[in-house]
């Protein structure tokens, strides 16, 4: 049976141009990038994800990371107004992609700028950062948006880093992975301190799978020893534009539709 829908989308040839905000640029194999993408798709399938592709576009580097153009919360689905003006055009493929699901949708709208990658939903709260990315009018706009879901929104101050699930990410056992030199864990209960900065980026497969970087090697044995079971991918590539795990999929419960 499947567990649900997951949402990618390729890797543009122009991937290398990237944005990158608070990392020395280095130099990105594309080809490379696109075979560990193919590992990384094939991650989610066999853990029972069934995939939709969102259209390509090759004019935007950055729109392998189609997490940051969407929030779905139970059957609805919120379109984002990404915080780099160059990746709006990205928007309108994964529109059409919730819209064949059947979601509700709904829209950020200007000036509010919110990125999917700002946004982890734990239970019935939703903790949002508050960086580069997102600004104070995009929380608010989600606030409201959720609101009648159920949800309640916590804003998190973010520090040097690009996104909020680039500092903290939960397990499947509602616990907490993070890094504290990158943002306030007071708001979140019962944190694990990670000291890899990729061993806090993991995706909940379900059961007691959890995606994980290759370059968390610590994190991923020590989640072993706590029962998880750790998927790990290497996405070295997309480490190199600030991505993670978690950015490179939407992940759709079946029981959202």
């Amino acid at each position: 049976m499947t567990r649900g829908t997951a949402l990618i989308r390729q890797p543009s040839g122009r991937l290398a141009e990237g944005l990158v905000t608070h990392i020395e640029r280095s130099e990105v194999d594309v080809d490379l990038a696109r075979r560990q993408h193919r590992s990384y798709r094939n991650a989610l399938v066999t853990a029972g994800w069934d995939l939709r592709e969102v259209t390509s576009i090759e004019e935007c580097p950055d729109s392998v990371f189609v997490e940051d153009t969407v929030v779905v919360c139970g059957d609805l689905a919120v379109l984002t107004r990404p915080g780099a003006a160059r990746r709006h055009p990205e928007v309108a493929g994964t529109e059409a992609a919730v819209r064949d699901i059947g979601l509700d949708l709904t829209y950020i709208v200007a000036p509010g700028t919110l990125d999917g990658g700002d946004v982890l939903q734990v239970g019935r709260t939703v903790y949002v950062g508050r960086g580069g990315r997102t600004n104070a009018d995009g929380i608010r706009q989600l606030s409201r948006h959720l609101a009648g879901r159920g949800r309640t929104v916590v804003p998190v101050r973010l520090r040097n880093v690009l996104h909020l699930k680039s500092a903290v990410t939960a397990l499947p056992d509602g616990t907490f992975l993070a890094l504290p030199d990158l943002v306030d864990t007071a708001v979140f209960p019962a944190v694990r301190v990670v000291d890899e900065e990729a061993g806090a980026h993991v995706v909940p497969l379900g059961d007691e799978r959890v995606l994980i970087a290759a370059t968390a090697e610590r994190t991923a044995a020590a989640l072993d020893d706590l029962g998880f079971t750790p998927v790990v991918v290497d996405i070295s590539e997309f480490e190199r534009l600030e991505g993670c795990v978690t950015c490179l999929s939407v992940l759709i419960p079946a029981s959202s539709r």
